[in-house]
């Protein structure tokens, strides 16, 4: 993999310049120092995670007794998983103050977009970790501008969005990570750095409606669009959501630019106020502009409205590489770029060869971040899933071996120890003595549209609860698959059944015995049954569509069978896939659908955990 070049590119000497390049090198001197030697830094890391919190209740449930080198941690702390500490964070979540993971006071949870039980996992965090994400933030611009110079003479045109929130028992607020982060005063009181120079206001951003959020966020965004250099959004979903809203709502758009004047549907005054300062005068020519172009072709949308756009940057890594034509369709083929790798549990690294493609991309984890550690796994060659058998011992980040694969163990500041993150990577090549990693995949998920993340057993327990609704007509189902539809902004999941009525196969069309409102009853059944985050994204977020059903005719899935065997499966160990994404197998399935049904309402939702008296924060 080839690395980033040594120096920044130069351009005229100014004093503006010369601050900036100061910057830049102080935090591509940080990475040069960090990956030059990962082994002892990480060693370093691990022993001031383990003194600070050599007296806590967890270290001492295990006899680790203070010690704090890396002997004693591997040979005495078990390597866990959510549900290993689930009763310790049950305890904080209700109140508990005592230093039960953690020498510092436990002062947040973040959500994590994974589940367990059906309900988000809370990840304890700390205050200085705050210092540590905008650390990450703070190396990727310098990196980004070795290779797009110029950058600090424009605006990043960035969709960003806060998320519900709720506070535990014990008086403690849940919420995302980026929610926290953006509600920090980290970023809400940011210095003025022309890299974190958005076209969104504050207001915007923290706009708890996403409907006004999303709104002024793209008429601020139009009226800066000779400004804007680089777009974006956190996920590549969230990105072409923005753009099927200009789709929707260019006509609301133009005519405030037209008038000069805010739509009324924006009713946060402080969102009126910060739209107010940008949206200063009636522009006739600009409105009259954007009319032309929303009307002409969404094709290269992106570089039309906003000439100057250098790249898109989003996550298009693991599921999110399903929007990837999309992307290329709106953008005209502009360079996709994916900065860092970041996750509830901690910030782990950055892609030091952003405009690599998105196949190419590999994360340098910063070895300040966290101590981690790397389970290696092997995967089923026909089902993909995950095999990582804890009696493998686990490798240390300096000794991880080119293309193997391995999945994500951590111990962080905050309090996890020996944590599984369930992310599998592979090491790519190396930055010095660092070693960079694809992301292959989430461990063993089925299905993705946006943060959610549904596994094949939530999905299969999902169906047999829909199936309740088909027992009195005698009826069931004798095969089902699905996919994430993507080609619906906003994608939706899909179900395939074929049909068993009446203790046989039924031939011709879906029976009119079982009404259309039987099979939405499904939809919405699976939709409940489904965990908090995939309810979130129907519900409150509106980043996931209805669920649809479509009822394929008899012998479809052997027909699916055959197909894979054409590819080279084999028939002696071929099993149904619960989850479908190679191209000729979908088109088998679609080929043949009788009827489709789509869930006639949202599931319910409400933040925060079904056990807890929840509340939305303001």
């Amino acid at each position: 993999m080839p690395e980033a070049p040594k120096q920044p590119p130069r351009s005229p000497s100014s004093g503006h310049y010369h601050h900036h390049l100061s910057k830049n090198w102080r935090a591509l001197d940080f990475i040069e120092e960090v990956t030059s030697n990962p082994g002892a830094v990480q060693a370093r890391v691990l022993s001031e995670i383990l003194s600070r919190n050599a007296q806590v209740e967890y270290l001492r449930r295990h006899h680790l007794d203070g010690r704090t080198d890396r002997h004693s941690f591997k040979q005495l702390l078990p390597v866990i998983s959510y549900e290993d500490i689930h009763p310790d964070v049950s305890r904080i979540a209700n109140g508990d103050t005592s230093p039960i993971l953690c020498s510092h006071p436990i002062s947040e949870f973040l959500t994590s977009s994974g589940t367990s039980g059906g309900e988000r996992k809370l990840m304890p965090t700390i205050e200085e970790e705050l210092d540590r994400r905008s650390l990450l933030y703070s190396l990727l611009m310098p990196v980004m501008s070795q290779f797009v110079p110029d950058l600090d003479k424009g605006k990043g045109m960035y969709f960003l969005f806060i998320k519900s929130e709720a506070r535990t028992p014990g008086g403690l607020v849940a919420r995302p990570v980026l929610t926290s982060y953006y509600k920090s005063n980290h970023f809400k009181n940011r210095p003025f750095d022309p890299y974190t120079n958005y076209t969104s206001p504050n207001a915007a951003i923290l706009c708890p409606d996403s409907y006004q959020s999303m709104y002024a966020q793209l008429l601020c965004g139009l009226c800066q669009r000779t400004e804007v250099l680089r777009v974006g959004a956190v996920f590549a979903s969230g990105f072409i959501r923005a753009i099927r809203f200009l789709e929707n709502h260019w006509p609301l758009l133009c005519h405030d630019i037209r008038s000069g004047t805010l739509s009324s549907d924006i009713t946060d005054p402080s969102v009126r106020e910060a739209v107010a300062r940008i949206l200063r005068r009636p522009d006739p020519a600009l409105a009259a502009f954007i009319e032309a172009e929303c009307r002409r072709s969404w094709a290269g949308i992106i570089t039309r409205l906003w000439p100057d756009t250098k790249y898109v940057d989003v996550i298009v890594t693991g599921t999110m590489s399903q929007y990837i034509p999309t992307l290329d369709y709106y953008s005209g083929g502009l360079p996709l770029v994916c900065t860092m790798y970041a996750s509830s549990e901690c910030y782990f690294g950055i892609n030091l060869n952003p405009m690599c493609q998105p196949t190419d991309v590999a994360y340098t984890l910063i070895p300040t971040m966290a101590y981690f550690e790397f389970l290696p796994v092997n995967r089923n060659g026909s089902t993909g899933r995950v095999n990582s058998p804890l009696t493998t011992e686990l490798v240390d980040l300096a000794d991880v071996k080119l293309g193997q694969e391995y999945e994500l163990v951590v111990t962080t500041y905050a309090g996890l120890y020996r944590y599984r993150v369930g992310d599998v990577l592979r090491v790519a090549g190396f930055k010095n003595k660092a070693p960079q990693f694809n992301f292959i995949c989430r461990k063993n998920v089925a299905l993705s549209i946006d943060s959610d993340k549904t596994d094949e057993v939530e999905l299969h327990q999902a169906v047999g609860k829909a199936l309740n609704h088909l027992a009195p007509f005698g009826a069931t189902v004798a095969e089902y698959t699905s996919y994430a539809d993507t080609a619906t902004i906003p994608g939706h999941y899909v179900l395939f059944w074929e049909m068993v009525v009446g203790g046989s196969l039924k031939n011709g069309r879906s029976s009119p015995a079982i009404p259309p409102s039987v099979f939405e009853d499904c939809c919405l059944a699976v939709e409940e049954s489904l965990n908090s985050v995939y309810r979130q994204g129907r519900a409150a977020d509106k980043s996931i569509g209805p669920l649809e059903i479509r009822v394929v005719e008899p012998g479809t899935f052997d027909k699916l069978m055959d197909c894979a065997i054409s590819y080279g499966a084999s028939i002696n160990q071929y099993k149904t896939p619960r989850c479908v994404k190679f191209e000729p197998l979908l088109e088998v399935l679609n080929s043949r659908v009788m009827a489709s049904y789509f869930s006639p309402k949202c599931p319910k939702w409400a933040p925060g955990h079904r056990q807890w008296c929840n509340q939305e924060f303001k």
